[in-house]
């Protein structure tokens, strides 16, 4: 069950984004424009642990060529998903802007729910992968790093940022983010 999840994780989020589209009330505010720059936030924060991981993150199965602690993965063991979550909760403010405050909650709550649900079953998949593979590095990298909610790190790491690898590996990211953005300004639109 967790590898199916993890194989169509970008399909089963994608069912967040579409509930948003299809519901969501956006109205030109101040929640539009702060959900859009958390947003952005999110993304940055993606961008930055790439730069770290590299292209694996793409993989349909769990890979991982090298353990890496340093950067984002210093603060927080998983930093894509954080950076995730930060973008999906600023589109959910951007998207839910113009709508009622018991409505826009039910929707949060469900195209938010849906990502702690769906990385509630991988997270632990993908630490079990790690743990086979990198046995007590990885136990150590445990005990010092949470799991989700960051803390500063206790040592510099192991890994290197390489900005050559963003394009590369974040495209699809980068698009799905134009797209979501081009949809919020049409839903913005057809509202008027």
């Amino acid at each position: 069950m967790s590898a199916l999840v993890f194989k169509n994780r970008g399909a089963i989020l994608a069912l967040g984004a579409l509930l948003l589209v299809i519901f969501g009330r956006p109205a030109l505010s101040r929640a539009l424009c702060a959900g859009i720059v958390l947003a952005v936030l999110g993304e940055l924060v993606r961008v930055w642990a790439v730069g770290y991981s590299g292209v694996t993150t793409r993989a349909d199965h769990v890979t991982a060529p090298a353990l890496v602690t340093a950067g984002p993965y210093g603060y927080v063991r998983n930093p894509l998903y954080v950076g995730n979550f930060i973008t999906a909760a600023g589109f959910t403010l951007a998207f839910v802007s113009g709508m009622a405050a018991g409505p826009a909650v039910i929707l949060a709550a469900i195209v938010l729910g849906l990502m702690v649900v769906t990385y509630a079953v991988i997270i632990p998949y993908e630490e079990a992968f790690l743990a086979r593979t990198f046995g007590e590095p990885f136990a150590a990298y445990v005990r010092a790093v949470p799991r989700v909610f960051p803390r500063s790190p206790k040592s510099p790491g192991q890994g290197v940022y390489r900005a050559e690898v963003i394009w590369r590996a974040e495209t699809r990211t980068f698009i799905t983010f134009a797209v979501v953005l081009a949809l919020l300004a049409v839903r913005l639109w057809v509202q008027r």
